[in-house]
């Protein structure tokens, strides 16, 4: 119950909606391991997300992400998966060591389940494409998912970025500190987006797919990442 309160809290309480009772709940919750960072001295839960790992790529079209892109390029994806979904952080508490632990008990759940990429969708606050121009110009430039796992158009409102902004000239300063924290460590680690973002009025977002193989991270990063739970 605290994850799905914290979730209200962060996706649409900071939007003025009145509080609902059960909080942030869909029909994916009950089949998801849900992992709650708490502040030691308070007991607050101060971030959450929740986990479905698959058993490869067969069933990747019953995840979350799947509402929204067409994913039969990793339908034929043969190790283990784990889609990571609803992540969040109380608007409240911006600690960089609630990320950081947040990744460490992330590390932890891909070693035990020995889980070769990680999926998931990365959101931008708002709808004003515009305002996400520079961020989703240098997705488009570096950071396209291969082509053979490419998601396709799914949704009925979408930018079509690496079509659209072909050609443009982003500022790559303003490109990746407009970026969500969450989408920023997914490309330092090697990750990589779909060529389109979703357009989420309800959500009042704009979110990409992003994948992550495991085998691609940085050494050093895998280090220091098992070192948090180790």
């Amino acid at each position: 119950m605290a994850a799905l309160t914290l979730r209200w809290t962060a996706f649409h309480a900071a939007r003025g909606r009145a509080a609902k009772p059960g909080g942030d709940a869909d029909s994916y919750d009950p089949v998801c391991r849900h992992v709650l960072i708490e502040d030691s001295r308070s007991g607050a839960v101060v971030a959450c997300y929740r986990l479905w790992a698959l058993p490869s790529g067969q069933s990747i079209d019953q995840s979350y992400s799947a509402q929204f892109y067409n994913l039969a390029g990793l339908r034929g994806y043969e190790h283990p998966m784990a889609e990571m979904s609803r992540f969040c952080l109380h608007p409240d508490h911006h600690d960089p060591d609630i990320f950081r632990t947040a990744w460490g008990a992330l590390a932890r759940f891909v070693d035990l389940r020995k889980i070769a990429m990680l999926f998931g969708c990365s959101s931008f606050l708002g709808t004003d494409i515009a305002a996400h121009r520079d961020s989703l110009g240098l997705l488009a430039q570096k950071h396209l998912a291969p082509e053979r796992w490419r998601p396709l158009e799914k949704s009925p409102l979408v930018l079509n970025f690496a079509r659209d902004l072909a050609g443009a000239m982003p500022d790559q300063r303003i490109a990746r500190k407009s970026m969500p924290p969450l989408l920023r460590t997914y490309l330092t680690m090697g990750g990589w987006v779909s060529d389109h973002a979703v357009i989420d009025h309800d959500m009042d977002t704009l979110h990409v797919f992003t994948g992550l193989e495991i085998a691609r991270i940085p050494p050093a990063r895998a280090r220091a990442l098992r070192a948090i739970y180790g």
